[in-house]
């Protein structure tokens, strides 16, 4: 896609990632027009070329295309709630942290009072914004995002997700539970191996290369999951529950805390008592997805 630079953009909060999106978008040649509660935090902004709203209105009329990234979709509400603030037309960005629910409702809320809406998530830290490392995700109608993919590529690898506007909450929590499983796993095995006196840079390129192996497995554990049929093709749950024991045994002896692999084993327990030992590890899907 041809990347058009004339195109204005409005920023609105000035977080250190609201601050890190506008620097990004005046790097790549847009007119940006940036607001924030307290303006000083533009300054440095504004000595780049930026334009500094007096109103959170006159931002939102500077540009065909506005940004919001706040503490929180409250905020965001108030501060394009407000009486003298006229949504209709505009196309709004929201990069703002929250869950699903929150983000359909902000869907609603925007649409009716004539906005266009896109939800979205930002897989990144402030100071990746505007290179290829930095993942934005986006959901809403497909028409939207298309009409302004060219201008959200100053900001990173964005992509689009669907049309359900809770899509990118929910991959940004998936995400966050895969980086917090895979980060966890290795400081269990790290806490193991410093008993014997291994540290942890040792550790990590065997850690490495097991993450990976593992990540290889997923597009066939994915097949069963959506097939909804588990052979045991590798290993049976039953023997990997025994490995698991293997693991809290080896875990508590050694004086390591063995809480996470209890509560997987734990899992794989109910799974097994529900007649599904014979199957294999992806089967525990049944036990994830039920609220307790």
């Amino acid at each position: 896609m041809t990347k058009k630079t004339d195109t204005p953009v409005t920023v609105i909060g000035l977080g250190l990632m609201g601050r890190a999106l506008a620097a990004a978008f005046l790097k790549a040649g847009h007119p940006t027009t940036v607001w924030n509660r307290t303006a000083a935090k533009a300054d440095r902004l504004v000595a780049e070329g930026a334009r500094l709203a007096l109103t959170v209105g006159d931002a939102l009329k500077a540009s065909s295309l506005t940004i919001i990234c706040v503490t929180d979709y409250q905020a965001m509400r108030e501060l394009l709630g407000a009486p003298d603030v006229e949504l209709d037309g505009t196309m709004l960005v929201n990069l703002t942290s929250g869950d699903s629910a929150q983000a359909r409702a902000a869907a609603r809320w925007a649409e009716q009072r004539g906005a266009r809406y896109l939800d979205g998530a930002i897989m990144a830290i402030p100071p990746a914004i505007g290179t290829a490392e930095a993942v934005l995700l986006h959901s809403g109608p497909r028409p939207d995002f298309e009409a302004h993919q060219a201008t959200l590529e100053a900001l990173g690898t964005v992509t689009y997700l669907g049309a359900d506007h809770g899509l990118a909450s929910l991959y940004d929590v998936a995400g966050l539970a895969m980086m917090w499983s895979v980060l966890n796993a290795w400081l269990q095995g790290t806490a193991l191996l410093r008993t014997a006196g291994v540290d942890a840079a040792t550790f990590a390129p065997f850690a490495r290369q097991i993450a990976a192996g593992v990540a290889d497995w997923l597009p066939g554990y994915a097949e069963q999951i959506d097939n909804g049929s588990f052979p045991a093709e590798v290993s049976a749950l039953e023997t990997d529950v025994r490995a698991m024991a293997h693991l809290i045994e080896e875990s508590e002896a050694v004086g390591v805390n063995a809480e996470l692999p209890k509560l997987i084993k734990a899992m794989a327990d109910r799974a097994i008592a529900a007649g599904h030992g014979g199957e294999q590890y992806p089967v525990l899907i049944e036990e994830f997805a039920k609220p307790r």
